[in-house]
């Protein structure tokens, strides 16, 4: 999203989806599919920074596909 006056550096960038697919992979420590808030930290660390905002049922973890579209909506 664009906000007129704000620096380009300031534009939210979508990130390529093979490189975020490898990146949840590669913090997904034990390999489940979801991130717990620890996993995130470790390895994620944008979603860390909005793991409650994220996680809107509470359930204490996100997949891929809410991190996705969690994107989406920001960059919308």
């Amino acid at each position: 999203m664009f906000t007129a006056g704000a620096p380009a550096s300031a534009q939210i960038r979508k990130p390529d989806p093979e490189e975020l697919a490898q990146r949840f992979a590669a913090a997904d420590k034990n390999g489940d599919g979801r991130l717990t808030l620890e996993e995130a930290k470790a390895g994620m660390p944008r979603p860390a920074k909005n793991f409650a905002t994220i996680d809107k049922d509470r359930k204490g973890y996100v997949t891929l596909d809410e991190i996705k579209a969690a994107i989406a909506e920001r960059c919308s």
